[in-house]
């Protein structure tokens, strides 16, 4: 013996979202207390036995004035208050972050039973506010200069993310031969499963023409293939698997990959690092995959981190899409929760949120939006600005096995 001991496998064994969407009247702690309650029920589990809780929030010190303990506040309405607990912040990916802490403290062995949460209230004070708050996910000593590159004029922007999207889409326009067209279908698509959804916040279907025809918000990006502004938590237990009471409804974390942007860029670029860490640690690879969840915070970046995927080939992101092979029925759904477009986008919710949609789809239980026979599932969360890279990224890999 070389004084090692083995490292626990960890399942996912309970499940809780909120609806996602603008509720300027309710308290983060509701939403929050919401889905925690969910995911304890889908588990069968009470809180006591929750070993560790960790919370994940991006902007609530800026919108709602909570810093801080704000997992503490969210926890203080259920009976998992004195319970061990951390607050994590890590832009867009936070609540995937949260997940990442908590296979670790089981893998440990120090924890057997932990909750993540996510929330986000964005809603209440107005776009400007969320927009400005938003913003600090970049390194505010350099806001001004990344402006005047982005845009090419002095003065703030009016989405500063979405100027940043814009410029990758541009890029990536350059390189591949993509159009807006091609973004439009990618966002009409992902309304399509969004209808689907109970959840989601916005559940209609829309054309491509209609998305091409609203607002223009920066280059080629329209209103329509940017996320909104949202409200909303997603929760998730997380299990040591040799101690789950129900082995056939857990769904296996097989990676979690963490990373971060480096200043100045790098090749290969943030996602294509994160994603070779996780399809390594699951001993995984693109041809193994079901069904996946990108960070669509805009419609291009679905394209582009499908080829990061390697789902298809540089430059062949359209070409995969418009095969079908995408959609709700094709050969690797990607978005069928509707992305952040169709589904919303409350920052620290995200991350935990794709992981509730795709052990949903793991157990098949999906309803309408249902990817048949799923096995394997993974999800792709970035966030935050380095410059030219984003801040943070988090790729896992879910199996049902």
């Amino acid at each position: 013996m070389d004084g090692r001991h083995a490292v626990r496998d960890v399942s996912i064994t309970g499940v809780g979202i909120t609806g996602f969407g603008k509720f300027p009247d309710t308290s983060l702690r509701h939403l929050g207390t919401t889905a925690i309650d969910e995911a304890l029920a889908d588990a069968g589990l009470s809180p006591g036995g929750v070993d560790l809780v960790v919370h994940a929030n991006a902007v609530a010190g800026l919108l709602t004035g909570q810093e801080m303990t704000r997992g503490q506040v969210v926890a203080s309405g259920t009976e998992l208050v004195g319970k061990p607990l951390v607050n994590v912040e890590n832009a867009c990916a936070g609540s995937s972050t949260a997940v990442h802490l908590a296979l670790m403290a089981i893998r440990s062995g120090t924890y057997g039973t932990v909750l993540v949460v996510g929330t986000e209230k964005m809603s209440g004070k107005g776009t400007r506010a969320a927009l400005d708050a938003l913003t600090t996910a970049a390194d505010v000593d350099r806001i001004e200069e990344f402006n005047r590159e982005l845009t090419g004029r002095d003065g703030p922007a009016d989405s500063f993310f979405m100027e940043v999207y814009a410029k990758t889409c541009a890029d990536y326009m350059a390189r591949s031969g993509a159009t807006a067209a091609d973004f439009a279908e990618v966002a009409a698509k992902n309304s399509l499963h969004g209808s689907l959804n109970p959840k989601a916040q916005y559940r209609t279907a829309r054309t491509a023409d209609e998305i091409l025809s609203s607002r223009t918000v920066a280059g080629p990006l329209t209103m329509l293939m940017c996320s909104p502004i949202a409200d909303g938590a997603a929760a998730l237990v997380l299990q040591a698997s040799d101690a789950v009471a129900d082995p056939s409804a857990a769904v296996r974390v097989r990676a979690s990959a963490l990373r971060s942007g480096i200043p100045g860029g790098a090749d290969p670029v943030l996602e294509e690092r994160t994603i070779a860490a996780a399809y390594a640690e699951a001993g995984l690879g693109p041809e193994d995959l079901d069904v996946v969840e990108v960070h669509d915070a805009a419609s291009p970046n679905e394209l582009i981190v499908t080829e990061e995927l390697g789902l298809c080939g540089p430059g062949e992101g359209a070409k995969l899409l418009h095969s079908g092979a995408t959609r709700l029925g094709g050969r690797v759904p990607v978005n069928p929760s509707g992305g952040l477009v169709s589904r919303g986008h409350p920052v620290g919710a995200t991350g935990a949120a794709q992981l509730v949609e795709l052990t949903t789809q793991l157990r098949g239980r999906a309803g309408e939006r249902q990817v048949a026979d799923a096995r394997v599932g993974l999800a792709e969360n970035a966030g935050g600005y380095t410059h030219p890279e984003g801040a943070a990224c988090v790729v896992t890999i879910l199996s049902k096995d």
